[in-house]
């Protein structure tokens, strides 16, 4: 028997994109809770649901493990994770069910729960827990073990007396202390299996890890339900010993860093790459950071100690847009950065952003014409679209007719399903209209056959296969066109 069973709702199979792609790794968020639960002294297990079936293997789990909670708990570093998909909320649904079999009470944590707390309590789930959760954890767990009734737990949601959902003192809860967490137990994890799946894939087997949590920076189209704009960074001696022990240990032959952003303390990089040199720990590895980081002495000390990839938020070619985002980033910037990653022998890869609030076909054409000529080694590509909630229109409302305010967020797929009713007419508005985007008048809503609601996603997939090809049409053999959505 063990006090606490720790679990989450992302399994690759259930994404056949990511299965073709075929990159696990392990889910650093739900291991840093461990971590927490261990210092304050509970036993814990993992039933690390990216490579083990949900179902019958998760029920098997219950029976061996016997715990008194199960807390489903999600990685709050890995994109893919974060997400916020209606597959993994089928998967947590169907986690709880199997839990409240035994009458044990479940805890959920995630950017969805986050944002949705009361669809979770009304699956099942006894208690949310928001925001920066690994305190808020071990003082809920500590309550209920020994119990109490959990009160005064700030960023906890659960049903109260009256049957409501109610809230603790804080809306979301925060944990300046991560930094002095200790570092993600490896035990709990199954290696061999993720060795197997990247060896057979790929040929190399690769681990992820973080130096750090959070961005500070303030994209305004950014959703941050967990860290919002806090950032904190582990000791560097600290990520260059877990780096070490990688290496020399588990055998891992390549690292991915899931930091928002990684370098972002150039002081902290020089001595990162001392602390690596020493411990002979240098590996591959692959970084997501700001072209603006990215100085002649950052990318020379990156290069050190192990960089072969650089994953840049460049989001557009047009400097207009990103001025509307916010990014607080210059072309030029981007630029210098791509030519001094060439120049080092790091592989440079562009995050590209479309269809952001007012951005016109000129815009896309300059963003094509900026990846033509910079030649990076990869991009990826997502598409901007509204929430339900209301969002800022301020650049390109005369476009719309309308005056709206709130934040503006990219999000996933199957957030566009619940967003399109609100959403899509406004989307369509900005990039589909000959006023607005005299380019793509070729496809104007007027031209698509009429669909019911539920299918308008149709309309917005034809449009991203039209700038795949117009992408794909512009450059050049040497460049791979990335994830589309």
């Amino acid at each position: 028997m063990v006090d606490i069973l720790l679990t989450h709702s992302y399994h690759l199979a259930y994404d056949q994109k990511q299965v073709r792609k075929m990159q696990p790794y392990r889910p650093l968020g739900t291991l840093y809770a461990a971590a927490a639960l261990r210092d304050a002294g509970f036993s814990v297990a993992l039933f690390d649901t990216m490579l083990s079936d949900p179902d019958m293997e998760f029920r098997r789990s219950l029976a061996h493990h016997d715990p008194k909670i199960v807390v489903i708990y999600e990685d709050d570093f890995n994109f893919l994770t974060k997400m916020c998909l209606t597959r993994m909320r089928e998967v947590a649904w169907h986690l709880t069910d199997a839990a409240k079999e035994r009458e044990i009470p479940v805890i959920a944590h995630g950017s969805d729960a986050t944002d949705h707390p009361e669809l979770f309590l009304s699956h099942g789930i006894d208690y949310v827990l928001r925001g920066e959760a690994e305190q808020t954890l071990v003082a809920l767990c500590t309550d209920l073990i020994k119990g109490r009734t959990p009160t005064e737990i700030g960023g906890l949601v659960c049903i109260g007396d009256s049957g409501d959902a109610t809230s603790g003192d804080r809306a979301l809860s925060r944990n300046p202390d991560w930094t002095t967490l200790h570092q993600p137990p490896t035990d709990l994890t199954d290696f061999s299996s993720y060795r197997h799946a990247w060896k057979k894939a790929h040929g190399y087997f690769s681990v992820n890890m973080v130096s750090s949590r959070g961005c500070p920076y303030q994209c305004n189209w950014c959703a941050k339900p967990i860290s919002g704009n806090k950032f904190q960074l582990r000791a560097a001696s600290v990520v260059a010993e877990e780096m070490r022990q990688f290496k020399h240990e588990a055998g891992a032959e390549h690292i991915w860093f899931s930091d928002d952003v990684f370098a972002l303390n150039r002081h902290w990089v020089q001595e990162f790459v001392s602390e690596v040199s020493q411990r002979a720990a240098a590996l591959p590895f692959k970084i997501q950071s700001r072209a603006d980081l990215m100085t002649e002495e950052t990318v020379a000390a990156l290069r050190s100690a192990g960089c072969a990839e650089v994953w840049m938020g460049v989001e557009s070619g047009s400097q207009r847009i990103l001025d509307a985002m916010d990014k607080g980033l210059n072309i030029s910037s981007v630029r210098a950065a791509r030519q001094r990653l060439k120049e080092f022998g790091i592989r440079a890869g562009y995050f590209l952003q479309f269809g952001y609030p007012g951005e016109h076909w000129s815009d896309l054409q300059e963003t094509i014409a900026f990846v033509r000529n910079t030649r990076p080694d990869d991009i990826g590509i997502s598409f901007s679209y509204p929430f339900l909630a209301p969002f800022s229109m301020s650049a390109c409302g005369h476009n719309l007719g309308r005056n709206a305010t709130g934040p503006i967020a990219m999000t996933c797929a199957s957030c566009f399903k619940q967003s399109i009713r609100a959403g899509f007419i406004v989307l369509s508005a900005m990039l589909f209209t000959q006023k607005s985007t005299p380019g793509l008048s070729m496809v104007r809503a007027s031209r698509w056959p009429r669909l019911p609601s539920n299918d308008c996603g149709t309309r917005y997939l034809f449009w991203s296969r039209l700038v795949k090809i117009q992408m794909q049409s512009n450059l050049s053999r040497r460049t791979r066109v990335g994830r589309l959505g």
